[in-house]
C-alpha cells in the first residue's frame, strides 16, 4: 500500500482476530471527528481500509490509496441498514451491484462530491446508462449516443421527446408548452453552440420541469451549473474527469432526492464500476483543474491562430471574441475548455487530405485526454446519426473536432500549419 501513514496519537490499541485492531484515537486536534472513538479495521502499522482513508484523508491526515479487487465484504453488523449518503453510518458492505462494488468507488465519489461543492455523485460504466434514469420531455440537440436514447428508447417506454434547435428562444418556447425534464449540454457536442444556462433552467423551473445539464464539455472547473440552478450535472467521466483515455465511467451530481433515484436504477440494472475503473478515474480527477487550465489556454491560443489562417473556413470556440456564443459563455463560464471545432476550405475533401498530415494528434473519436485528439464527427463522435440527421444537428461533414492536450500549443500549432500546407 505504499508508505504507512502517519497517524494521530493513539490512546489504546486492542488486539482482535485475524490480525486486526480497534484504535481509539486521543488526537482531536489532528483528527477532531475521530477523537475519542473507537475506529475499526486499522493496524497498529497505519494500514486502513479505503473508506477510512477516505474519512482521514478529510481530516487533514493524509494516505495512499491502493487498488482493490474485490466484490465481497465483510459486515461487521448483520442487521445495520446500509446508508448510501451517510457513509459515517455504514458499517459494513455485502456482495453487491451498486457502489459498495468497490472502495475505490467510495472514494471517487467523495472526490466528485468535493469537486461540486457538497452535492451527491453515483456513477456508472457509461455515461448513456446514468441518462436512463433522468430522461425525457424537451431537450435541445446533444450528442449522438444521447440523441440516441431519446429517439429510440425512451419512446419505446412511452417518453415523448422533443428535439429542440440549439437556440435559446426555441427551447424555451418548447419548455413553455409543458415538459417533465429538460435536458441541456452546453457547450455542445461538436459545434460548440453556447446555451443561456440562467435563462433555460428558469424556464424548466416556471413548467415544474427537472432539468438536467451535461457538464462534460465545460467539466466543473470552467462551469457550474448546480450553482445556476440545474437540478441534476451529469458528466462523461471517460472524458476530462479520467483524462487518460484508460477508462470508462459516467457522473451524476444533484439533489439527493433525485440522485436516490437514479441511484436505486443504477443499483437494480447493475450498471457499477469495477475496481480499476474507480481507481484510474480517482487517479485522474487529481489532476482535473491543473489539465483543465492548461488546456484551457492552448486551445484559446490554437483557435485564435486558426481562426487567422487561409486554410480554414470557420473555427467555433466560445471564448473566441467573434463566436455568437461567446457573451453567454463570459457569463456563465470560468474558462471555455479545451475543443477547439473548425471547418477546412474545400470542406469534406481537404479534411481527408489534412487529417493524416498530422504528427502529434491522435485521430480517434475520444476527447478530454492529456493527448491532442483530432477526428471528423461524421465518423467518431456522431458516426450513428444519418447525414440527414447531422445535417439537421447543424453538423457539417467536414467538421474537425480538435481536443486539446497538454502538449506545448507552439508544436501543437506546428503540426496544424504543416498539416494544413498546401
Amino acid at each position: 500500500t505504499g508508505s504507512p501513514m502517519k497517524m494521530p496519537e493513539v490512546a489504546s490499541v486492542v488486539a482482535k482476530s485475524d490480525a486486526r485492531f480497534a484504535v481509539e484515537l486521543a488526537d482531536g486536534d489532528a483528527c477532531p471527528r475521530y477523537a475519542g472513538r473507537v475506529i475499526e479495521g486499522l493496524d497498529p502499522h497505519g494500514r486502513t481500509p479505503l473508506w477510512m482513508q477516505e474519512r482521514l484523508r478529510r481530516s487533514g491526515v493524509r494516505c495512499v490509496h491502493p487498488l482493490v479487487d474485490v466484490t465481497n465484504y465483510v459486515m461487521l453488523e448483520f442487521g445495520q441498514p446500509m446508508h448510501v449518503f451517510d457513509c459515517d453510518k455504514l458499517k459494513g458492505r455485502i456482495v453487491v451491484r451498486g457502489a459498495h462494488v468497490s472502495e475505490h468507488l467510495m472514494l471517487l465519489d467523495g472526490q466528485e462530491l468535493e469537486l461540486d461543492e457538497g452535492t451527491l455523485v453515483i456513477t456508472d460504466e457509461s455515461g448513456p446508462v446514468a441518462l436512463a434514469g433522468v430522461m425525457g420531455g424537451a431537450t435541445p440537440a446533444v450528442s449522438a449516443v444521447t440523441t440516441k436514447v431519446f429517439l429510440e428508447f425512451l419512446p419505446r417506454q412511452t417518453v415523448e421527446v422533443e428535439i429542440c434547435p440549439t437556440e435559446d428562444a426555441a427551447v424555451e418556447a418548447a419548455v413553455a408548452k409543458g415538459c417533465q425534464v429538460l435536458y441541456l449540454e452546453t457547450p455542445t457536442n461538436p459545434t460548440l453552440k453556447v446555451l443561456d444556462l440562467p435563462r433555460l433552467l428558469k424556464a424548466g423551473q416556471r413548467v415544474g420541469a427537472v432539468t438536467v445539464v451535461d457538464n462534460t464539455f465545460a467539466t466543473p472547473i470552467n462551469q457550474r451549473p448546480l450553482e445556476l440552478g440545474a437540478d441534476l450535472v451529469v458528466h462523461s467521466a471517460t472524458k476530462y474527469l479520467g483524462g487518460h483515455a484508460d477508462a470508462l465511467g459516467g457522473a451524476v451530481c444533484g439533489k439527493k432526492d433525485l440522485v436516490s433515484r437514479v441511484y436505486h436504477y443504477r443499483e437494480i440494472t447493475g450498471a457499477a464500476l469495477d475496481p480499476t475503473a474507480a481507481y484510474l478515474l480517482l487517479r485522474g480527477m487529481k489532476t482535473l483543474h491543473l489539465r483543465v487550465e492548461r488546456q484551457n489556454a492552448s486551445a484559446l491560443t490554437i483557435a485564435q491562430q486558426l481562426s487567422a489562417h487561409p486554410a480554414i473556413a470557420q473555427v467555433h470556440y466560445p471564448g473566441l471574441g467573434s463566436d455568437p456564443g461567446y457573451p453567454v459563455a463570459k457569463r456563465q463560464m470560468r474558462g471555455f475548455g479545451g475543443i477547439v471545432s473548425f471547418e477546412l476550405v474545400g470542406g469534406a475533401n481537404a479534411m481527408h487530405h489534412f487529417l493524416p498530415r498530422l504528427r502529434y494528434a491522435h485521430r480517434a473519436a475520444n476527447l478530454g485526454s492529456v493527448e491532442t485528439v483530432a477526428g471528423p464527427p461524421a465518423t467518431t463522435s456522431h458516426v450513428e446519426l444519418t447525414p440527414e440527421e447531422r445535417v439537421a444537428a447543424g453538423i457539417p461533414e467536414g467538421l474537425i473536432r480538435y481536443s486539446v492536450g497538454i502538449e506545448d500549443p507552439g508544436d501543437l500549432m506546428a503540426d496544424l500549419d504543416q498539416a494544413l500546407a498546401p
